[in-house]
This record gives structure tokens, C-alpha cells and sequence, in this order.
């Protein structure tokens, strides 16, 4: 089972559409892919039509049942989506406050490490859209994870917001003993602003042995996707050129990882 955490320590940069797109398109080869908000907000939860303010069983029940000891079933969190080979493990609001309550308890940097060891003969990948915020639910994702994805827009502010991650993993890294395998991914990119080809220019100075070479372009079906709670993968399978753009990111991690490739690796620029 692979893991990947999908990161950034600002929001709107991707996150969700790039957790949902890549495993969609993994889904569509006949994988069993496990999806993860680690949001309390729940825009992945919300993505496949539930509501993170009326979750029985979500992230937040498995954090409540390790803090106290108690093993919980997957199925009992598992949320199934309508598309073949595609789960989702849901957010609840009752997120926000989970540093507060469980901060303190030793071991709950682990939990998800710990649920991935259970699981791992169920799922062949495992998706975290992860909350912007560095805390448990940042930890535990970094924790658990084979590979950080880091979706970036390519704007100053967006940037930012990459360095104070990259900032965060760094102090990580020193505490584990070893670094992380760290894909950074230019999205919303569009080639006809100045500002747009101005900050992938400083991705690739900035970054150059940790970027992905293609980009993600601005495409409105990803907003049509969301609207229609479809992976755009299913809802425009031959027609999007963002999805096009995220097959060629999924063949790069693939030969990142070792695995052989699928798909075309050519990666469109617009």
C-alpha cells in the first residue's frame, strides 16, 4: 500500500482536487484507493455529497477510540462512494478541536501509521487531503506517508505558504532521522499572466530536485467536477486537459516510486 499526503500549509491551492483527481484516475485502472479528509472543514467529505456536520463515523471517531485505547472497525468509518474501487474515510467539524483534547497523549502522532499497518492489505493507495494547519492531523499524515504531495498555486502568497511547509517538514525530517520524498506540484497555472509565469520561474529556481516539471492548468471542468460530486476523471475522461496533466503527475510519482508507468508521461503546459 502506498501513502501519500497531500499538503500545503495554505488553503485553495489544490488540495482536494488533486487528492480526488489522482485517486480517481488510480480508481479508473481498477485499484482499491482509500481517500482521507484530514480537513475539518471536509471539502473532500463534501466533495461525495456528506456532510461533515453529521458524521457517525469519520477521521475524529478514529482519534477519540485510540486516545482511549479502543480499536474501531474500519467499516464502521468507511464511507462508500458511488464509483467503483474508491472509499472514503470522512471528516467531522469535531476535528477542530482535536489538539485540544488529545494533544497532551503520547502516541497520537501515530494513529494514522498505526490504522494504515491494519489496513494495508485492503487498499492498494491511501490519499490524505490534509488540513492547512500544522498540528495532529498534519503530523500523523507526514507520519504515515510514503510521499508529500505539495499542490502550489503559482502566485507569491501560495509560495508563502510552501516555504513555511517546507519549513515544517524540514523540522520533521530532524527529529525521524531521514528525509521525506517530497513532490512539489504548480497548479492553477495559466500561461497567458505574467504573475503565473513569473512564480513558476521561481518554483524552479527555488526547488529544482523537488518539482515536478509539468503543471497543472487552469480547466473549469475541475470546477464542473466538484459541482457534480464526479471525479473529473469520470465526469470529462477524454476531453480535460487538467486530467491529462494530473495522469502525467500520477506516471511521474509512479517512476518516483519505482513503479512502471501506465500512461503517456507527457505533461501539457497551457
Amino acid at each position: 500500500m502506498k501513502a501519500w499526503a497531500i499538503c500545503n500549509q495554505k488553503g485553495g491551492v489544490g488540495k482536494t482536487t488533486t487528492t480526488v483527481t489522482l485517486g480517481g484516475l488510480l480508481a479508473a485502472e481498477g485499484r482499491r484507493v482509500l481517500l482521507v479528509d484530514l480537513d475539518p472543514h471536509g471539502s473532500l467529505t463534501s466533495y461525495f455529497g456528506r456532510s461533515p456536520d453529521a458524521m457517525d463515523g469519520s477521521v475524529y471517531t478514529l482519534f477519540e477510540r485510540a486516545a482511549g485505547g479502543v480499536h474501531v472497525p474500519l467499516a464502521s468509518m468507511l464511507a462508500r462512494t458511488r464509483f467503483n474501487g474508491l472509499y472514503l474515510l470522512p471528516a467531522s467539524t469535531a476535528l477542530v478541536s482535536l489538539d485540544r483534547q488529545f494533544g497532551a497523549r503520547d502516541g497520537m502522532g501515530l494513529v494514522l501509521a498505526h490504522a494504515f499497518r491494519q489496513w494495508g492489505q485492503q487498499f492498494d493507495h491511501v490519499l490524505m487531503d490534509c488540513s492547512p494547519t500544522l498540528g495532529m492531523l498534519m503530523v500523523n499524515a507526514l507520519a504515515a506517508s510514503d510521499r508529500v504531495i505539495v499542490p502550489v498555486q503559482t502566485d507569491f502568497l501560495a509560495l508563502k505558504g510552501l516555504e513555511r511547509l517546507m519549513h515544517t517538514l524540514a523540522m520533521i525530517e530532524r527529529s525521524r532521522g531521514r528525509p521525506f520524498a517530497v513532490t512539489v506540484v504548480p497548479t492553477m497555472y495559466d500561461s497567458r499572466t505574467r504573475a503565473a509565469e513569473e512564480g513558476l520561474q521561481n518554483l524552479h529556481a527555488r526547488y529544482p530536485a523537488q518539482l515536478w516539471q509539468g503543471v497543472i492548468p487552469i480547466d473549469t471542468r475541475f470546477r464542473n467536477a466538484s459541482r457534480a460530486g464526479i471525479p473529473i476523471s469520470h465526469f470529462a475522461p477524454r476531453s480535460a486537459r487538467g486530467l491529462q496533466a494530473y495522469a502525467a503527475l500520477l506516471e511521474s510519482l509512479r517512476m518516483a516510486d519505482g513503479e512502471m508507468p501506465a500512461y503517456a508521461t507527457a505533461a501539457p503546459r497551457s
